[in-house]
């Protein structure tokens, strides 16, 4: 197979870095920098496709040591299987520390309430501030990146939360020529975003580049799902389908993943990276606005989860 150039090579200089290493030298140079700068950064790792880039960044920013901070997984109850075995696949692969913050625990004593739409994206935010403060994570890496939407393109790869864990876009700062300010005060922590620059292309390009493996629900494959809203859901405990949602056995695969009650499935028969890559160059929407129905609650449904403390 014939590869063709990489865009933004400088092919009459050899020591021009694609825009793949360009974009891998600045994740690696982040995840040393917060390393150098904090006490107790933590890795969300989830096992979908951003947090497993991240993750294979962090091992090649402190190779060939460990990666000197764990993981942490905020577990909706509501989790694809084969994400969830993926994930603890990983962790066992490098003997990685995974601590898990659990919103069916908070439910079943009563800390949160189920909603009624049976979705529960939202509310991983009250977990994931309790795990950042019981493990007293002064930064909290995170896979956002600023083309999935809008209220993420405001962001800034260090993000400074107050005590409660909030987010106010006017506390942004500037981060030129790649400096990154991780001053806070104490209570106060740093989210930080690795993959703040790349797009959902370059992320698919480099798992092509760098031969990683990814949950096989990435690539198309049959499954049984039922049509909501527009959108391809997972029949599942989470309360789907409802009377009337007929499911059918269809080829899709996921471009995101998240909770099964509001992640949906595309059409499509691309089984292979070189397929995904290209039916993703053809794409004029992201994969959040796609398939994410979180995010279609309203206009600024991301960002006000953000301001209350959301990834």
């Amino acid at each position: 197979m014939t590869t063709a150039p990489v865009v933004g090579a400088d092919t009459d200089n050899p020591y021009a870095l694609s825009h793949l290493d360009a974009l891998e030298s600045e994740g690696v140079h982040i995840f040393r920098e917060v390393a150098g700068e904090f006490e107790r950064p933590v890795i969300l790792f989830s096992g979908g496709k951003d947090s497993i880039v991240m993750l294979h960044l962090a091992l090649k920013a402190f190779a060939p040591a460990a990666v000197p901070f764990g993981l942490l997984h905020v577990d909706t109850g509501h989790n694809f299987p084969e994400v969830l075995a993926y994930r603890d696949r990983t962790v066992a692969k490098y003997g990685l520390r995974l601590h898990v913050a659990s919103v069916q625990d908070y439910i079943d004593d009563g800390r949160l309430r189920e909603r009624l739409d049976g979705t529960r994206n939202p509310l991983q935010t009250v977990p994931l501030l309790d795990a950042i403060n019981e493990g007293r994570y002064d930064a909290v890496f995170g896979g956002g990146r600023r083309d999935e939407e809008k209220a993420r393109a405001k962001e800034r790869v260090f993000s400074l939360r107050d005590e409660f864990g909030a987010w106010d876009p006017r506390r942004q700062r500037p981060e030129l020529w790649q400096l990154y300010n991780g001053r806070h005060a104490p209570g106060e922590h740093v989210r930080v975003f690795p993959l703040s620059n790349w797009t959902e292309l370059d992320v698919w390009q480099y798992i092509e580049r760098e031969k990683i493996e990814l949950p096989e629900i990435y690539y198309a494959h049959t499954r049984q799902v039922f049509s909501r809203d527009g959108m391809w859901l997972t029949a599942g405990e989470w309360g789907g389908p409802k009377d009337g949602e007929t499911v059918q056995s269809r080829m899709v695969r996921y471009r995101t993943v998240g909770d099964m009650s509001c992640t949906g499935a595309v059409d499509s028969d691309a089984a292979t990276i070189d397929q995904v890559i290209a039916e993703i160059a053809a794409s004029r929407l992201t994969e959040r606005g796609a398939t994410r129905a979180d995010d279609k609650l309203s206009e600024a449904a991301m960002e006000d989860r953000k301001r209350e403390g959301y990834f």
